[in-house]
């Protein structure tokens, strides 16, 4: 049984090395702060006297607030980066400025860390490069703006009246070690000088260091991982609609200790994020989730479960203390129950029978049967008609087209062969579907030509429904409709006023998220509704696993544009998910 692991020591020392680098800035930016009654307190900070001073007391109080989140998650690194920051800055305050009051409070800050270091066992995030240019980005803006600061705080001391734009070139110039425009009286020109210097420097140490430091990339998928997640979804992946969605090759995994179970995650901003229920065995799935909570722990990552159905929410719970908390429905519609007769169905197959009239026809087949020339072609399409430029999906979406060892995905394409060519033959929409255990198919992706005409979606899932029978599907899992029964229930006669303003709420956001939109396309097909919850520590953790949850779904990006990236050279690491409606689950 893992509870949430107590915080109260980490989160004191984090605010306290917040406070300590707050103090430090002020104390070297403005004059009248190191001279005021908070001098006592000032003096904890290497410098409330002449530009050597000010410009270390600026510097240890940036690397300070730096290291609070760090010290806050428990990060060994973090708090060996502070032990050794405090003493240097204390012993700088006694060389420098003999202040014997600057070293009591800066080794009080140190004693705790010292006693209480065995709370900071938190191991690194996964990381890349990339956080070298967004050090870089962030950096550099945070010391433009703190650089204004600073050379505005004298202006008893300015010479003349200079604007804006020579303030901010003297920064740049500052920033680099060289002389601006501007000028003071006395020795503040030398500390202004400092000190925009020390900012320059700690903002090219700290990406010179994340540029050069070794590299441990995203989570990805070795290959006897997937051949042992293959192998339980064999056994069991009749019973979670989006067992084969574990097989996304940017997802790490855990695997209980008698290896029947596994968990699939990907860490996201310090949030361990899994997706689904657990593979496997449900008798071993305790296993697998203890090995994942371990894993958060070990790291100081916020476990989160996204889109896990009724029963791996209670097992989930259960076995870790956590919360649940209901996300939407999924879609589930049993093909013998299937049918275009009937009032309820009159839309549906109105435009059904629009479209088939208008030349289009449809191929509903197993990737396998499939040539590798058709298959690079759709492809190259789906990609052509993503609707943005970053890929979306995580839960509920692949991430690939064709594998060779996904043979069993099942493809519908519609054509039009009497329209004008296009640039890849009449192929005009794609719907991609993957297994859902032996006798069951889950949507991963829907695109479409923009020039086809509209219905093509509803198109290619009445021609998969339909030929379902002959290729041995008895269930099809279509979208995920985030918080389905608020937009249900809040349209009814008789909603009372909180449930209207939460579903005015969510038609609003629907905007962005096509939340609405969606529900409306999956009710067409008179689906079951099948709830689905993301399981939680505690409340106030719910902004930043959302946040996380955009970041992994493609809502949130820091990806560069599209047309700037390369194309994958091997099959493996493929990027391809669903798209025209929106993914799965946002």
């Amino acid at each position: 049984m893992h509870g949430p692991r107590p915080e109260a020591v980490p989160a004191w020392v984090a605010r306290a090395c917040t406070l300590v680098g707050v103090l430090d800035i002020a104390a070297g930016v403005f004059p009248r702060f190191r001279h005021s009654r908070m001098h006592t307190l000032a003096e904890v900070l290497p410098g409330a006297l002449g530009p050597f001073a000010a410009a270390l007391s600026l510097s240890t109080g940036v690397l300070l607030l730096l290291l609070a989140h760090g010290l806050r998650r428990r990060k060994r690194r973090a708090w060996r980066a502070a032990v050794g920051l405090l003493p240097a800055g204390a012993l700088a305050q006694f060389t420098y400025r003999h202040s014997l009051v600057g070293v009591i409070i800066s080794l009080a800050l140190l004693v705790p860390l010292l006693r209480h270091r065995d709370e900071f066992t938190a191991l690194p995030d996964p990381r890349s490069r990339w956080r070298a240019l967004a050090n870089f980005v962030l950096m550099g803006a945070g010391s433009l703006v703190l650089g204004l600061v600073v050379v505005s705080a004298h202006p008893h001391r300015m010479i003349g009246d200079p604007s804006l734009a020579d303030r901010i070139e003297h920064v740049l110039y500052g920033l680099f070690g060289l002389e601006g425009p501007l000028d003071y009286a006395g020795t503040t020109s030398w500390t202004v000088a400092f000190s925009l210097g020390a900012l320059g420097l700690l903002t090219a140490v700290t990406t010179i260091y994340l540029a050069f430091r070794p590299e441990h990339p995203a989570a990805r998928l070795t290959e006897d991982d997937e051949a042992r997640l293959r192998a339980l979804l064999d056994k069991h992946g009749g019973r979670d609609s989006l067992g084969h969605f574990a097989l996304r090759r940017d997802k790490a995994v855990v695997f209980s200790p008698s290896g029947k179970a596994a968990v699939t995650y990907r860490v996201v901003s310090g949030v361990m994020l899994a997706s689904g229920d657990p593979i496997g065995d449900v008798e071993a799935w305790p296993g697998a989730i203890e090995r994942f909570m371990d894993e958060a722990t070990a790291h100081s990552w916020t476990p989160a479960v996204m889109g896990c159905s009724e029963t791996g929410g209670e097992v989930w719970t259960r076995e870790t203390g956590l919360d649940a908390l209901e996300l939407g429905d999924e879609a589930v519609v049993e093909v013998a129950d299937f049918s275009l007769a009937g009032r309820a169905m009159r839309n549906v197959r109105q435009m059904v029978k629009r479209i088939e009239r208008a030349g289009y026809e449809t191929r509903v087949r197993r990737i396998r049967d499939l040539g590798e020339g058709e298959l690079d072609r759709i492809r190259r399409a789906a990609e052509d008609w993503r609707g943005t430029d970053t890929e979306r999906g995580f839960s509920m979406a692949l991430g690939r087209i064709g594998d060779p060892a996904d043979g069993d995905c099942l493809i519908a394409t519609a054509h039009k062969a009497d329209g004008e060519p296009g640039p890849y033959g009449d192929l005009k929409a794609v719907l991609h579907f993957v297994p859902w255990g032996v006798d069951g198919v889950s949507l991963d992706l829907m695109r479409r030509d923009r020039s086809a005409d509209p219905g093509m979606n509803e198109l290619l899932i009445v021609a998969a429904l339909q030929a379902a029978p002959r290729l041995g599907v008895a269930r099809v899992s279509l979208n995920f409709a985030m918080f389905r029964a608020a937009l249900a229930r809040g349209e009814k006669i008789g909603a009372g006023p909180v449930l209207r303003v939460w579903r005015g709420l969510l038609v609003f956001l629907s905007r962005w998220f096509q939340i609405e939109s969606l529900y409306k396309f999956n009710a067409k097909f008179r689906p079951s509704w099948e709830p689905r919850f993301v399981v939680y520590r505690t409340s106030r953790d719910l902004p930043r696993i959302g946040l996380a949850a955009l970041q992994a779904e493609g809502f949130v990006s820091l990806a560069l544009p599209r047309v700037l990236r390369r194309r994958p050279k091997a099959p493996r690491p493929c990027a391809h998910t669903r798209a025209e409606h929106g993914v799965r689950a946002a």
